[in-house]
C-alpha cells in the first residue's frame, strides 16, 4: 500500500522556557506522539472536541506550524526536505481548506485574483493556460464562469467555499487538508458541498485528511476516523464499526452525545 500521509511519534509544545523578565512560561503539549497513515485515494477523518490537537496537527501538515519532534512524509517526500525547499514546496503536494470560507479568501481579490495565484506561483501556466485552467476549475466547483470576476463577499457561504476548494485544486496537490470546511454552512449546503468533495475525490484522485467535530458528517465521508484526546490519537477504524462499537471510553462519550449516529 502506497501513503499519501506517514506520521510518526509527531508532537508539538507550545511555550516553555524562560521571558525577559525570567518568569517560567507552562508548556502546552498541543499534540503528543501521534503515529497516523493516510493511504492515497482515502480519506481519513480526524474528530475530537475543542482542544484535542485536530487543528494543530493539520497545520503542522501542511508546514504552517514546525513539530517538536516526530517525522512526517508527504506524498512520500520528508516534510524536513519541504520546509527547506521552501513555504512553496508543501503547496504543490498538500493544499489547506479552512472553515470560515469568506474569512480564508482575501476580501481584496476577486476570484480570477485568487485562482491565479497557484496557478502561476506553483503550477508556472502561461496566461492563456491560466484562463483556460480557471474555466475548468469553476467548473468543476458548479459554480458559473461570471463568478471570475467576482469578490468573496459576494458569495454565499457554500459558494465562497467552493472557489477556497478550487484554490486547492488550482495547484493540483494531490493531498487537501479539510479543516471543517462544512461547519460554518447550513444543513443543506453542507450536505451539497460534501456531495461535491467526494465528486472531487474521485475525479482528481485525491486523498482527504478531514477534520470535524461532527460525527454525522464524518460517518457520511469517511474511510477511516481517528478518534483525538489531549494530543493523542485514542482509537482508530472505519466509521461503522467505530460508531457502533466504541472500543476507547473517551470515544464511547463521544458518540453517545451524537444522537444522529447511526447505529448498525
Amino acid at each position: 500500500m502506497t501513503y499519501a500521509i506517514q506520521v510518526r511519534d509527531l508532537a508539538k509544545t507550545f511555550g516553555g522556557g524562560v521571558s525577559l523578565f525570567s518568569r517560567s512560561h507552562h508548556e502546552v503539549k498541543a499534540v503528543k506522539s501521534v503515529s497516523l497513515e493516510v493511504a492515497r485515494g482515502e480519506t481519513l477523518a480526524i474528530v475530537g472536541e475543542s482542544g484535542s490537537g485536530k487543528s494543530t496537527l493539520a497545520r503542522m501538515l501542511v508546514g504552517l506550524e514546525t513539530p517538536t519532534s516526530g517525522s512526517m512524509l508527504i506524498a512520500g517526500k520528508d516534510a524536513r526536505v519541504l520546509r527547506q525547499e521552501g513555504p512553496r514546496a508543501f503547496g504543490k503536494v498538500i493544499q489547506y481548506v479552512f472553515q470560515d470560507p469568506i474569512a480564508s479568501l482575501n476580501p481584496r481579490k476577486s476570484t480570477r485574483d485568487i485562482l491565479e495565484v497557484p496557478l502561476k506561483l506553483l503550477c508556472g501556466y502561461e496566461p492563456s493556460r491560466r484562463r483556460e485552467r480557471m474555466k475548468e476549475l469553476l467548473d468543476a466547483v458548479q459554480l458559473p464562469k461570471d463568478a471570475l470576476s467576482r469578490f468573496p463577499h459576494e458569495f454565499s457561504g457554500g459558494q465562497a467555499q467552493r472557489i477556497a476548494i478550487a484554490r486547492a485544486l488550482a495547484a493540483e496537490a494531490e493531498i487537501i487538508v479539510l479543516d471543517e470546511p462544512v461547519s460554518a454552512l447550513d444543513v443543506s449546503v453542507q450536505a451539497q458541498v460534501l456531495l461535491l468533495l467526494r465528486d472531487l475525490k474521485t475525479r482528481f484522485r485525491l486523498s482527504y485528511l478531514f477534520i470535524s467535530h461532527d460525527l454525522a458528517v464524518v460517518e457520511a465521508i469517511s474511510d477511516r476516523v481517528a478518534v483525538m484526546h489531549f494530543g493523542e490519537v485514542v482509537e482508530t477504524a472505519p466509521p461503522t464499526r467505530l460508531f457502533a462499537e466504541p472500543g476507547h471510553a473517551y470515544t464511547q462519550r463521544l458518540v453517545a452525545s451524537a444522537p444522529r449516529i447511526r447505529r448498525k
